[in-house]
């Protein structure tokens, strides 16, 4: 089954796509920061150092890879950026 059909016939599922959705948002957030991050001309080393967390969980962020809040929250307050929720 090619991937566009596969993927057609799971979007029925309600539960895959919820799932669906979060891994979307991890990588939508992971691609904002990797963006903010090489706007301000910081290496993932440099950024890493400057949030307080390892290099390696920083790309996990950057990648979408899933990561908690507080290590977000690290890494959005040594970008100067806010975090907001809504529902």
């Amino acid at each position: 089954m090619k991937f566009r059909a596969h993927l057609k016939e799971e979007m029925q599922n309600t539960h895959f796509i919820k799932a669906f959705d979060e891994e979307k948002h991890l990588l939508e957030l992971g691609l904002a920061i990797a963006e903010a991050r090489e706007q301000r001309g910081l290496s993932q080393r440099e950024l890493a150092q400057k949030s307080h967390v390892t290099q390696q969980q920083l790309s996990k962020i950057e990648n979408g890879i899933n990561c908690n809040m507080l290590t977000f929250i690290k890494v959005s307050g040594a970008l100067g950026l806010e975090l907001t929720f809504s529902a």
